[in-house]
C-alpha cells in the first residue's frame, strides 16, 4: 500500500476520528467550556472590555467537532449578543459532528445567534470573499500544516482592523516525551486504517517502561482521557509541531500582530514561580517576551500557548487590573469554592497541571469575593465594603481590588468589562 502524503493523512485521521471525540447526546447535560474563544475573555481582551454594540462576525477556522463553537454561540445567545458565527473544517465527519451539537441546543434556530458551516481549508480564505471578521478562533490548527505562517497570514487577511484571534499552539516544553513517542510509532504502528494504528499503539503504551518521558509527563493526557481520536491526535498525526516562546512571537509578528493578552497571564511571569527577590529584581527589567520564554523554561508544563492576538497597529488593551469602573466577573469557577481554598494566612491555593502555587490575597478578600456578581462595579464593590469596615481607607481598597484583580486574572478565574457604550 502506497504511503499517504502529510496531507492526505491528515485528511483520512479527521475522516476516521473527528476530533476531540464529542456526543451530541451530552449537549442536553453540559457545555464544555475553554479557552481561548470564551466570550468573557474576547470582550475584555480583544475588545479593551467593551463589546460591540452592532453584531459581530466570528470565524471558526478550523472548527473541529465543535468545541469553540458551540461554547461560543451558547454563551452569545445567554447573553443576548447578535452574531453570526461561520465554522470551518476540512472534514466532513468532523463537521457533522459540529452541526448535530449546535442543533441539539436549538442554536441552528436562534435569533440571537447565526451559525453557518462551509467545508474547506482556511488556505483558500482570501479567495472566498468573505466579508472581514470581527474575532477568529484558531485553536490547535496551525501546528498542523504544513506551512505555519501561511496560514495565520490568511487568517489576518480576513480580520477586520479592529479584530481579533484567539489563538492556540502547542508547547515545546510542556509536550516532552510525545515526539518520542511519536518517533516509536512512526516504525511500531505505522501500518492500517487510523483505527489499526491506535490499536498497535495503545500495544507499544503498554510497553513503555517508568522512565518513558511521556509516562513521567503528568499534563499530557489526551492519550489515556481522550479516546481513540485523542490517542492518534496526539501520537500518530502525520504533521505536529510545538513551539517555544520565540517561535510563538516570531510566527505572530511575522504576520503582523501582536499579543494583547495570554488566556492566563500568571503563567508568562516570573514571580509566579520565584521568591527570591534578588532574582525578581532581575526579572523586572526583562522585555515581556523574553521574561514569558524564561518563564516557560522554568515551569516546564506549558503544554499550550493560548492568546488573543490584534493587529500591530491597534492599541487595544483589557481593562486595567482593578479600574474602578471595570465590572469584575468569575470565569467558570464558583466563588465557594474559591473562598474554600483561602489557608489562614490569606493566600489561595491553586494547582495547575502539576504544579501547585501559592497566591496572597488582601485580608478583605474573603469579604469581597462573594459580592462580586458579573453586575457590580469595582466602584459599587468597595464602596459596600467601605460601608461595613469604617478603616478601611481608598487606597487599601484600590490595591485590594487591584490584587484581586491581577491574581485571579492571571490564573484565568476572573475577567473584567465595562458597561456597554448608549447607541
Amino acid at each position: 500500500m502506497s504511503k499517504l502524503s502529510p496531507d492526505a493523512a491528515v485528511a483520512a485521521q479527521y475522516e476516521a476520528l473527528p476530533y476531540p471525540h464529542r456526543d451530541p447526546r451530552e449537549e442536553r447535560k453540559r457545555l464544555i467550556v475553554g479557552s481561548p474563544s470564551h466570550l468573557q475573555e474576547i470582550e475584555q481582551t480583544v475588545f479593551g472590555g467593551r463589546w460591540p454594540t452592532r453584531p459581530v462576525r466570528v470565524l471558526i477556522a478550523g472548527g473541529g467537532s465543535g468545541d469553540a463553537l458551540t461554547m461560543l454561540a451558547q454563551q452569545l445567545a445567554w447573553a443576548g449578543r447578535k452574531a453570526e458565527l461561520l465554522y470551518l473544517d476540512p472534514s466532513q465527519a468532523a463537521r457533522a459532528v459540529a452541526e448535530a451539537r449546535i442543533a441539539a441546543r436549538g442554536l441552528d434556530t436562534s435569533d440571537i445567534v447565526t451559525v453557518r458551516f462551509a467545508t474547506g481549508s482556511l488556505l483558500d480564505l482570501l479567495d472566498a470573499g468573505h466579508e472581514p471578521f470581527d474575532y477568529i478562533d484558531s485553536c490547535g490548527v496551525l501546528h498542523h500544516l504544513d506551512d505555519p505562517d501561511a496560514g495565520l497570514r490568511a487568517l489576518v487577511s480576513v480580520l477586520a482592523p479592529q479584530g481579533g484571534i484567539g489563538l492556540m499552539l502547542y508547547g515545546a516544553y510542556g509536550r516532552r516525551g510525545v515526539y518520542d513517542v511519536q518517533a516509536i510509532l512512526r516504525t511500531l504502528a505505522a501500518e492500517g486504517s487510523p483505527k489499526e494504528r491506535v490499536a498497535q499503539a495503545k500495544r507499544v503504551l503498554t510497553q513503555l517502561p517508568a522512565t518513558n518521558w511521556l509516562l513521567r509527563n503528568g499534563v499530557i493526557r489526551d492519550h489515556l482521557d481522550g479516546g481513540d481520536a485523542g490517542l492518534f491526535d496526539l501520537l500518530l498525526h502525520a504533521r505536529d509541531r510545538a513551539y517555544t516562546i520565540p517561535d510563538w512571537f516570531a510566527l505572530v509578528h511575522g504576520a503582523g500582530l501582536r499579543l494583547a493578552d495570554w488566556v492566563e497571564p500568571a503563567r508568562y511571569k516570573l514571580s509566579t514561580y520565584f521568591t527570591d527577590a534578588a532574582l525578581l529584581k532581575r526579572a523586572e527589567s526583562l522585555p515581556p517576551e523574553e521574561e514569558a520564554a524564561l518563564a516557560e523554561q522554568v515551569a516546564g508544563n506549558l503544554a499550550r500557548h493560548a492568546g488573543y492576538l490584534v493587529r500591530a497597529e491597534n492599541p487595544v488593551a483589557p481593562p486595567p487590573p482593578g479600574d474602578r469602573a471595570a465590572i469584575p466577573a468569575f470565569k467558570d469557577i464558583d466563588p465557594q469554592r474559591l473562598l474554600a481554598a483561602i489557608d489562614r494566612g490569606g493566600r489561595l491555593g491553586v494547582s495547575n497541571e502539576g504544579l501547585d502555587l501559592t497566591l496572597p490575597l488582601p485580608t478583605i478578600a474573603p469579604a469581597l469575593l462573594p459580592r462580586i456578581d458579573g453586575q457590580k462595579t469595582w466602584q459599587a464593590l468597595l464602596e459596600e465594603m467601605k460601608a461595613l469596615r469604617k478603616d478601611l481607607s481608598d487606597d487599601t481598597l484600590s490595591r485590594a481590588a487591584e490584587q484581586i484583580a491581577r491574581q485571579l486574572g492571571g490564573i484565568g478565574r476572573l475577567t473584567q468589562r465595562y458597561s456597554p457604550l448608549s447607541e
